[in-house]
């Protein structure tokens, strides 16, 4: 009698392919995902300076308040929901967000040359 022994499994080379595809793979995604990342941050950020240039012009119009007017963030906090942080790693509303005047937009402190106010 003769008897057909076959050894089943995966040869070094299968292998070696199947590491390699999953290389290939994780090489396109990742940049991919960091790059989307990074957008819905700047987009998250975006929006908050447009709430807290919302409640800037909120603000002066119901304190009679000129474009000229200085602005702190304890003067618009009450106009706010919550006191934003900007999503790119923010600590707090003080420090994220700068301002100056009622005609001057908002700035984010943290990414400032990403984070514009359009």
């Amino acid at each position: 009698m003769k008897s057909n022994k076959t050894k089943s499994g995966f040869t070094l080379v299968e292998i070696m392919i199947v590491v390699a595809i999953i290389g290939l793979l994780a090489a396109i995604a990742i940049p991919n995902f960091v790059r989307a990342r990074t957008k819905a941050q700047q987009n998250a950020c975006i929006n908050n300076l447009r709430q807290i240039d919302g409640a800037i012009q909120q603000w002066a119009l119901e304190n009679k308040k000129g474009t000229n007017a200085a602005v702190t963030h304890t003067d618009i906090t009450g106009y706010l929901k919550t006191p934003p942080t900007c999503p790119a790693g923010g600590t707090s509303f003080v420090a994220d967000y700068a301002l100056v005047d009622v005609a001057t937009s908002p700035t984010c402190t943290v990414v400032p040359s990403s984070h514009t106010l359009l």
